[in-house]
């Protein structure tokens, strides 16, 4: 990514403005556009790397490099630049959000380069020009015609290098016509595509020229007519002619000074004074939520293939939907544009969906393209024949068993998996370095490290070649191999990157370990292979928030298990994950149970102290998934009791599962010691409580934390730490932790009476729910959406949604928020007059949580109870209920339910004519608040204590 310290001095311009960074001018159209300094620095730092996304830490450092700073001044900063630009009016789209992750520029970026500096020299005698017409309109590749042009003219030898259909020529061409005044004409386009003898290179250059040919090395003459003249060859399509066109393109730079080349190859030239270009493929939409048809369409790839469908006769009509479609396709082609291409043009016959079904089903090589297309590029069958055809035998050998890697891949993984009895590592780290050269073998940095990968249209072809059924099996067994070692290694460690940019190798690499597992599972794989690698595999799938492959391959490994194996630590570690990862998928169901308590009773049989935690900590959190808030806290006792502990996560997940228990229980007090000895920074562990509970408990604790702090009357330092809790779970780009901590964040919000910030996390819950098979959370989702409903007014439509979800809930079974929820559908039915059903579900409520024992909402249960019998003029029977709700809250030192209540009752004495005792009442309950001035229960006993004087 481009650094603000080493941008350019050229301008760049994006829509109707223009950005002079260096001079820090925006202006529309001429005219200057009014920008903060803060402003205009986040909008330098977004377009110089637009469609790259920048995460909000790199934002704020970069833009407050010497301040700290919250998360709100950058908000307020975007806001405002996001006014200035006019962005979402009249369809302009410049900055998109990307929850988690940070803002990316999306606009397209035009960037200009100054004039030159020296004179043109004069082409004598030059001909003609011969350039084929250049395209109508170039998709993506305006700034790499920009950056060769000034590479020509400051090094004069330049090679595009890149992968068969990735676009050289295109651009090759569009960089003549780019410079073809400035060498007046004299751009001469040599196909070298169409000779296969290299002694007719020269020969070939000299007659394009007009040289006659008299003698059978007509280098000598070619140089000299090339020696006083400014000229542009390009030389296409070098690869197979490197020995005849390596000398010659080195001669005629050495010897002619005005002589520019422009040459297109799959491998580089090598010689003296040739500068590489590598042309990358057009980028692509990324793999993520959120993504609509605006953001889908900026992106190069995608471009040309809506434009090339379009013009091949399809109707587009670009849905977020079919938006979706199009970037899956452009991303399973790689961005290559001969791909993409060939695709598109089969929109107008089959239809997107089904052209989208044809490429998973199998690319289809054998599609048809353009028929003025040099033959090579007419089909991709063709392109990847005439690039397979250029390799040795040794190559070819290598290439057909890097091809069972799956996406990027390591130089090491190579080397462990590619070497045999017959391949040496040295020779599979030549043939490597060739292929790399070849553009067969693609290379990306990613942090200090090269990744290797084989595009999809080259694996899909090398995997048509068929090899020995043995040696398939020993590259299957070495590949999964390699790969449970890696998860072993590297198993307890990737949890612990703060972000998803440092994640990233690992994601690619859990890429081969589920083809390993197709592998081990198959017909023709090995089980007892495949038990192992789910063993190291499912910590890290249940750590990554992969929750339905956790359990399927889990589940699997279990039923291939032989009754020698029953009874071991590999069945405790498998039916952990198993019991985990089916409770968040489904809620509360037996078989999460039975799989949890089979797990923990070969824990306490053949595993040690943190074995033990390992699972009194999920088990804590099945019971409380089914309401069973008494048996929860026995676990979390036990947990916390659990004897040999030195691990500093592990003790942080005691205190933070007996914190959340003691909460529902109603101790807050006790809790929130808890709570906050989760919190303290111990020393650095190998573990994060990923590995116990599928997310993190720190961040669980912080959410609980927050409506502790409301219930004790502290409600701003209850939104800071729910606000917090979210940021710092959405940093971790961990879905199953940031799920966690919205569902009790958004309570405190909906607690505080900010419904706005509640409606915001409420959608981001259901979005996030939605796209993870996250059942339950969704359900709680819609519940809160529910209960914002019936508080905005629409009480009908909420209470009818509410029960729905609730029934839902029940079966699942997911009765965490049964009570909240509860109160919530009370408000409603109250609202639209069915006082007695209301007065039935407080009953209700009433029982259950004097049998499970989440006693924390008693006081407030008893509150809306005594509520209900002050609207049937039941004033003696309501008071009664309001004073036991008082005792109640004072005696869990819940001042927030205190305040509620005593509004409640204040408002009753005063309806008796007891104006005097009823300010008393509510006086001092009012006075304990000294934050939290604009929530809505302090606003209200504001209100009504002014009313009472």
């Amino acid at each position: 990514m481009t650094t603000t310290a080493s941008r350019a001095k050229d301008g760049l311009s994006f829509g109707p403005f223009c950005l002079a960074a260096g001079e820090r001018l925006l202006t529309r159209e001429g005219a200057p556009v009014e920008l903060g300094s803060r402003a205009l620095e986040i909008l330098i730092v977004l377009t110089s790397a637009p469609n790259e996304v920048v995460s909000k830490k790199d934002l704020m450092s970069r833009v407050w490099p010497d301040v700290v700073v919250e998360e709100g001044s950058l908000r307020f900063q975007m806001t405002g630049l996001r006014k200035a630009l006019g962005d979402g009016k009249d369809g302009a789209r410049y900055i998109a959000t990307l929850p988690g992750r940070g803002y990316c520029f999306v606009a397209p970026v035009l960037r200009s380069s100054g004039p030159h500096d020296e004179a043109p020299f004069i082409a004598v005698g030059f001909p003609h020009a011969n350039l084929p017409n250049r395209l109508s309109r170039m998709v993506g590749r305006d700034d790499d015609v920009l950056k060769l042009s000034a590479q020509l003219n400051a090094s004069r030898f330049v090679t595009i290098v890149g992968a068969g259909g990735v676009g050289k020529t295109t651009v090759a061409i569009a960089v003549g016509h780019h410079l073809i005044d400035a060498f007046y004409g004299a751009v001469l386009f040599v196909d070298l595509g169409m000779i296969g003898d290299p002694g007719l290179v020269t020969t070939a250059v000299a007659s394009m020229l007009g040289l006659t040919v008299q003698t059978e090395d007509a280098t000598p003459n070619l140089i000299a007519y090339l020696r006083n003249k400014r000229i542009l060859l390009i030389l296409d399509n070098c690869e197979h002619l490197l020995d005849a066109v390596a000398p010659l393109a080195a001669s005629m730079v050495d010897a002619a000074s005005q002589v520019h080349i422009l040459a297109t190859s799959r491998e580089a030239l090598r010689v003296e004074g040739e500068h590489i270009y590598r042309l990358d493929a057009l980028a692509y939409p990324p793999d993520e939520p959120g993504l609509t048809a605006a953001i889908v369409q900026t992106f190069p790839a995608t471009q040309l293939f809506v434009e090339r469908a379009v013009a091949g006769g399809a109707r587009l009509d670009v849905s977020d939907a079919e938006a979706l479609l199009i970037a899956s396709i452009c991303r399973k082609l790689d961005g290559v544009a001969l791909s993409i291409e060939l695709a598109a043009r089969r929109v107008e016959s089959y239809g997107l969906h089904q052209t989208a079904a044809l490429l998973d089903q199998r690319l289809t090589l054998l599609w048809l393209g353009s028929r003025i297309a040099p033959p090579r590029q007419q089909t991709l069958q063709a392109t990847l024949d005439w690039s397979f055809g250029l390799l040795t035998d040794l190559e070819r050998v290598v290439l057909r068993r890097l091809a069972v890697f799956v996406g990027h891949f390591t130089l090491d993984a190579a080397l462990e998996v590619v070497t045999s009895a017959t391949l040496d590592r040295s020779t599979v780290l030549g043939a490597v370095d060739s292929l790399v050269a070849k553009s067969m073998v693609a290379t990306r940095p990613v942090g200090a490290m090269i990744r290797y990968r084989l595009l999809d249209t080259t694996r899909a072809y090398v995997l048509e070649i068929r090899i020995d059924d043995t040696e398939a099996a020993d590259l299957a067994v070495r590949h999964a191999a390699y790969f449970r070692r890696w998860l072993e290694q590297t198993g307890m460690e990737w949890p612990r990157l703060a972000t998803g940019e440092e994640r990233a190798p690992h994601f690619a690499a859990v890429n081969n370990v589920r083809a390993a597992l197709q592998w081990c599972f198959s017909d023709r794989g090995n089980a007892d292979i495949g038990i192992g690698l789910v063993t190291a595999a499912a910590p890290v799938f249940l750590a990554m928030s992969l929750l339905p492959e956790c359990h399927h391959w889990s589940e699997r490994a279990i039923l291939a298990f032989d009754k020698a194996a029953l009874g071991g630590l590999d069945e405790m570690h498998l039916q952990a994950t198993l019991g985990v990862s089916f409770m968040f998928m489904r809620g509360g169901r037996q078989r999460a149970r039975v799989a949890l308590e089979r797990s923990l009773a070969i824990a306490e049989e053949r595993g040690d102290p943190l074995d033990r935690v390992r699972l009194l900590g999920p088990l804590n959190m099945f019971h409380l998934r089914t309401g069973n808030f008494v048996t929860a806290l026995e676990f979390a006792r036990r947990c916390s009791a659990t004897a040999g502990l030195e691990d500093s996560v592990a003790i942080a997940l005691a205190h933070s599962i007996l914190g959340i228990s003691l909460h529902l229980r109603g101790d807050l007090a006790a809790a929130r010691v808890e709570l906050e000895a989760a919190l303290d920074r111990g020393p650095r562990s190998q573990r994060t409580t990923t590995i116990y509970l599928g997310f993190e408990g720190k961040i669980l604790a912080r959410a609980i934390l927050a409506r502790n702090l409301w219930l004790q009357g502290h409600p701003d330092q209850a939104v800071t730490h729910a606000r917090q809790a979210v940021d710092e779970a959405a940093a971790m780009d961990h879905s199953l932790t940031l799920a966690i901590a919205l569902i009790w964040a958004i309570s405190v919000f909906l607690w505080t009476g900010d419904l706005e910030s509640a409606e915001a996390y409420i959608d981001m819950l259901i979005a996030l729910a939605e796209s993870h098979s996250m059942t339950p959370y969704l359900l709680v989702g819609r519940g809160y959406k529910s209960e914002v409903a019936i508080r905005r007014g629409d009480a009908k439509g909420g209470v009818e949604s509410l029960q729905a979800c609730l029934q839902k809930l029940h079966a699942a079974p997911y009765e965490l928020l049964t009570t909240p929820l509860n109160l919530s559908l009370v408000r409603g039915l109250s609202t639209i007059g069915q006082v007695d059903e209301a007065t039935a579900l407080i009953d209700e409520s009433l029982g259950l949580v004097e049998k499970n024992g989440d006693q924390l909402y008693l006081p407030e249960l008893l509150r809306m109870k005594g509520s209900l019998l002050q609207s049937r003029r039941n004033r003696d029977e309501a008071a009664a209920y309001l004073m036991e709700a008082l005792e109640l809250s004072r005696s869990q030192h819940a001042r927030a339910w205190e305040l509620r209540t005593a509004i409640d009752m204040t408002t009753l004495m005063a309806g008796r004519g007891e104006i005097n005792s009823a300010r008393e009442l509510l006086q001092p309950v009012a006075a304990h608040f000294v934050e939290g001035l604009n929530t809505a229960d302090v606003k209200a006993a504001e209100h009504l204590l002014a009313t009472l004087r």
